[in-house]
């Protein structure tokens, strides 16, 4: 999984990037609220970190405005206040969970597991428009100048795509949401190249506007043309 931490106290950004880091995740940490709007546009995370109090834009602020751009990616909130207006006024913001400072590492942990769980297994909108492509995730129906069924990966990896269009994508990202759940140790991350290639022929054969650019082993994005 991929996390975004914004905490402006140095050692304890320290301590999270590096205890996250060690627990497998692909951390990026920032210091400040402006900073972490940026990333949010600039990548894809599986969940964000975001410390309330922190300078030229705080977290709530943050928040508002990643979610204003469409993002729905997980939200904890950290709060060195304890009063139930300052949690209400994170979970209104946007965020999805929150946990008031001192803390445990260890609570933090069990909130990421919980989380990377959701997002493993579901996706927010049940249908996605990006340019003149529609995607049905329930019926798994692409529309754009024609109509195409896809198949269950298909469908999941194309809706990845389009909740992070102009996001450079790795291979493992795409491999971890969509074979996340997958036993088959046959199942590698070589299936990803195969399944963006049968993106591809299905957004040329409904004439979509979209591309999915990169190439094999490497990131790939999904723009508009």
């Amino acid at each position: 999984m991929k996390v975004l931490i914004a905490e402006d106290e140095v050692q304890m950004n320290r301590v999270l990037t590096t205890a996250l880091t060690h627990e497998g995740y692909e951390v990026d940490s920032v210091f400040d609220g402006q900073a972490a709007i940026d990333l949010a546009e600039e990548n894809a995370y599986d969940v964000m970190v975001l410390d309330i109090m922190m300078p030229i834009k705080s977290g709530l602020e943050a928040v508002q405005e990643i979610r204003q751009t469409g993002n729905q990616t997980h939200i904890i909130m950290l709060t060195a206040m304890a009063e139930i207006d300052d949690r209400v006024n994170g979970l209104d913001s946007g965020a999805d969970d929150y946990l008031t400072k001192p803390f445990s590492l260890k609570e933090l942990l069990a909130r990421l597991r919980s989380m990377a769980r959701r997002v493993d297994t579901s996706f927010t909108s049940n249908v996605l428009t990006v340019g003149t492509v529609t995607l049905n995730v329930g019926e798994q129906e692409l529309v754009s100048q024609n109509t195409i069924r896809l198949a269950g990966k298909e469908s999941k990896m194309l809706e990845f795509f389009m909740l992070n269009v102009g996001k450079e994508l790795s291979t493992q990202q795409l491999f971890s949401h969509v074979w996340a759940n997958e036993t088959d140790e046959d199942i590698d991350e070589g299936y990803v190249f195969i399944y963006v290639s049968y993106l591809r022929q299905k957004l040329k054969a409904i004439g979509a506007n979209l591309l999915i650019n990169g190439e094999e082993n490497g990131s790939y994005e999904l723009v508009e043309i």
